[in-house]
């Protein structure tokens, strides 16, 4: 364990759970202003979850133990990610929790657990949330493995920080064709796991077309604003693991003060530059039938196939 790891142990989740809210405050002020519309402000998601924090708990009737641990899981297995991943610097505290396998997995693990949450309401809406979820899931939790797993062969490793520092050392990798489809795939990917537009809307509540608002329907109070911090930290590490998977520079190489905090400034500018393009891309977007998600992300696990080739054949 080096002291950049410990370093970055401290400072990335920190940065994570405070700017995933605001840039979440950024896309919507984005998403408003191109709508014609005021906005609420950055600083809404804040401000929403200070109120839900300061309710009290509240959980329907019949619910056991799994609806109410798992907006807790979810945000455990979010922090860990933040912590191990290669985010703002480049060693980690627990280096083989950060390989692709285990990140995947953590990753998952919250899916799963929010997904069960549903089903333990009992309700219509709830069940239907979280069998559209494990739907999209499983067709999208392969893609982003073979995807990054593209990116490993390389490297000759499935290490996050390992990948990372390899195109530290070699920038041409970044634009290699394996490189390239890889960073399409994970685009969708992000997008489907994330509950973003075509594939969900998380600003609707139609109850016909909801995935991910389906099985939180039934939270409020604390839970809810857990529920909501785990969905807007997810959405900030997978957009940072994006930007440095393929545009690591700015990250912090060495545990000098200036190194790491140029390393949280870069990777605050990566993540709210793909943040801020994702909210443009999803205003002139129309959601997706249910029916035609598993083509798309069918489409995305192809182009991580293909990637996995083009790095064996063309490296």
């Amino acid at each position: 364990m080096s002291a950049l790891g410990i370093v970055g142990g401290v400072v990335q989740p920190l940065a994570v759970v405070a700017g995933s809210p605001v840039l979440v405050g950024m896309m919507r002020q984005v998403r408003a202003r191109l709508e014609g519309r005021a906005g609420p402000g950055i600083a809404q998601p804040w401000r929403d979850l200070r109120k839900l924090f300061g309710k009290e708990p509240i959980a329907p009737r019949g619910t056991g133990v799994v609806f109410r641990a798992a907006p807790y899981a979810l945000v455990a297995t979010t922090l860990v990610v933040s912590f191990v991943a290669p985010l703002a610097t480049v060693d980690s505290p627990l280096d083989p929790v950060a390989d692709l396998f285990a990140v995947v997995a953590l990753l998952t693990a919250g899916t799963v657990a929010l997904a069960l949450a549903g089903l333990d309401t009992g309700t219509a809406f709830g069940g239907m949330g979280a069998s559209r979820e494990m739907t999209i899931v499983a067709l999208v939790e392969p893609t982003l493995l073979v995807a990054v797993f593209a990116l490993s062969v390389p490297v000759g490793s499935t290490n996050l920080a390992a990948i990372v520092s390899s195109t530290l050392r070699d920038p041409a990798r970044a634009i290699s064709p394996a490189s390239l489809l890889a960073a399409v795939a994970l685009v969708i990917v992000i997008v489907a796991e994330t509950g973003r537009l075509p594939v969900d809307n998380p600003s609707t509540h139609l109850e016909l077309t909801m995935v991910h608002e389906a099985m939180v329907l039934e939270y409020a109070g604390p839970d809810l604003a857990l529920v909501e911090l785990a969905s807007a930290m997810r959405l900030g590490v997978f957009l940072a693991l994006l930007a440095n998977l393929f545009v690591p520079w700015g990250i912090a190489t060495t545990a000098g003060p200036f190194a790491v905090l140029g390393g949280v400034l870069a990777l605050a500018v990566k993540v709210v530059v793909l943040g801020l393009a994702l909210a443009v891309g999803e205003v002139f977007l129309a959601k997706l039938r249910l029916f035609r998600v598993p083509e798309l992300l069918a489409g995305s696990f192809l182009l991580a196939l293909l990637a996995v080739a083009a790095s064996f054949f063309l490296a």
